[in-house]
């Protein structure tokens, strides 16, 4: 093998390969800022985006924020009284079968 690297090294063919070598590298660097180039226009493109999504957003006024508030509160006490009444049962029973 390394016997036909040696020819190949002489040989005009080598010589063309050599240049296609160089022209790959050359096309990679080009094709890594186009990337770069292609990646910030998808941020730049992403955020346009968000943008435009957001006007279409149909945000709730004061007296829905107010009345929803009051509904999560109350839904909140709720289940932690029932989780209480829940665990109070369960420590009363627990006490009157383990004593």
């Amino acid at each position: 093998m390394a016997e036909d690297l040696e020819l190949d090294k002489n040989s005009p063919e080598s010589e063309d390969e050599g240049k296609t070598a160089k022209k790959a590298k050359t096309d990679d660097k080009k094709g890594s800022k186009k990337a770069g180039k292609k990646n910030k226009k998808g941020i730049v493109k992403f955020f346009k985006d968000a943008k435009a999504e957001f006007k279409k957003v149909v945000w709730p006024g004061p007296k829905e924020t107010t009345r929803n508030t009051i509904v999560v509160l109350i839904v909140c006490i709720l289940a932690g009284a029932l989780v209480f009444g829940v665990d109070s049962l369960f420590g009363l029973l627990n006490n009157l079968l383990f004593r």
